[in-house]
């Protein structure tokens, strides 16, 4: 559920609140429309509601909100080209009506979770990124702990062959023995839940027990992780977990026929398994000019690979530092135009949660619960849920809410 935080003037805030409840969404306060009432609020909140007024949308606002991953919707007179200026899209009118703002509101925030969490099949997910570093491993970790706290059986394994890393930020012994093992049995024809339980490797979590299997230990060691006795773990997966999260390596085999025999290993096999074999696939890329590029780069490769997967971007460590103002709007505007991206998930930098969890080898939730970064990977797991059946909504989460009605028939009547 859409969780806002109105910072309007009185009476109309307690109005609008009332309003947008009604429509579905959290209210989850009202403030005075000052830096100093709103900045403590940001961290629950996903959207903000200000005034359309140059001494309150000041560049400090935009920054707090742009680090938090809140998205700024301005109510009031000022016209568009004086916002423009500041990289925020043009204001609702001041007496907006509720169902108004809501529509606003939902149209780039992701959908709520289905309610009937536990009738969901059992499905692998992974994650995937470009070269860099760009957070996948940490971005992992943290989907694992928000879905065990959502009541599922979740197992998280380290299939990334170049630089495998979920051993380190859990605290895990390189003697475990882990995937590695895993394949092994798999192709032995004797892998099965038991057999998993007895490889992996059980965290204890702030949102419960993790199954992991940790990666390779050694880089000499990827062949070890066949892409056909991966595939073979992986099914096994779906009978041991509910959820099955996989990390793996940024690259893939497309440039290595030239270069390796047909019936040969191949160095980063685990990451085209992977992906081929997952039921969602979450592609994880730093909010910088450079991160972005190599996102771009290899997002048709990946989808040529993921066929019909629903694929998930997540823009990581976000912030305004190497972008400017309105970085989300600059980088939704560029995966749109040069990839057709338009579903986009921001997390925000959050320095001292990361330092804090590689410190004490934890999940960031763990350590520090109360992080920008943990709210969001919430939302991207709300995102993760399946749609409703078709009836229910037309073949839309959305489709037929009330916001939704108003706003096909608001636009009807326009173009009448």
């Amino acid at each position: 559920m859409t969780r806002v935080l109105i910072a309007i003037a009185e009476p109309r805030a307690r109005e609008l609140s009332v309003e947008l409840e009604w429509e579905g969404l959290t209210v989850v306060a009202t403030a005075a429309p000052a830096i100093d009432a709103i900045r403590p609020l940001l961290a629950d909140v996903e959207a903000l509601v200000v005034p359309a007024v140059r001494s309150v949308l000041t560049s400090d606002l935009i920054a707090a909100c742009d680090r938090a991953g809140v998205r700024i919707l301005p109510v009031g007179e000022t016209g568009s080209r004086a916002l423009g200026r500041l990289g925020i899209i043009a204001p609702l009118p001041a007496d907006a009506s509720g169902w108004e703002v809501a529509a606003a509101l939902l149209r780039d925030l992701p959908a709520s979770p289905h309610p009937k969490e536990s009738q969901r099949a059992p499905r692998v997910i992974a994650v995937w990124g470009p070269h860099g570093a760009p957070g996948r491993s940490t971005v992992a970790v943290q989907l694992s702990v928000e879905l065990a706290r959502a009541g599922r059986r979740t197992a998280l394994i380290d299939a990334d062959t170049v630089a495998p890393s979920l051993a380190l930020l859990l605290g895990i012994s390189d003697d475990a023995p882990g995937i590695a093992a895993a394949c092994r049995r798999a192709e032995l024809g004797g892998l099965d839940a038991r057999e998993l339980t007895r490889l992996a490797s059980t965290i204890e979590t702030s949102g419960g027990d993790l199954d992991v299997l940790p990666g390779i230990n050694r880089p000499t060691r990827w062949p070890e992780l066949s892409a056909s006795r991966l595939t073979t773990t992986l099914q096994a997966c779906r009978l041991w977990a509910d959820e099955t999260i996989v990390d793996v390596s940024g690259a893939f085999d497309a440039d290595d026929e030239a270069t390796y025999d047909m019936a040969g290993p191949r160095r980063h096999a685990a990451t085209t398994a992977s992906v081929r074999e997952a039921d969602a696939i979450i592609a994880v890329a730093a909010a910088d000019p450079v991160g972005i590029s190599r996102l771009l780069r290899d997002h048709a490769e990946l989808r040529r690979l993921a066929g019909t997967t629903p694929t998930s971007v997540v823009i990581n460590r976000m912030r305004s530092g190497p972008l400017g103002l309105d970085a989300r709007g600059q980088i939704r505007r560029t995966l749109e135009r040069f990839a057709g991206i338009t579903d986009v998930a921001f997390l925000p930098f959050d320095q001292r949660a990361a330092d804090a969890a590689l410190l004490h080898a934890r999940p960031m939730s763990d350590v520090t619960p109360r992080s920008a970064f943990v709210a969001s990977i919430r939302g991207v797991v709300a995102s993760l849920g399946p749609t409703p059946a078709p009836d229910a909504t037309g073949g839309s989460s959305r489709g037929s809410s009330r916001v939704a009605r108003r706003l096909r028939s608001a636009r009807a009547a326009q173009g009448a």
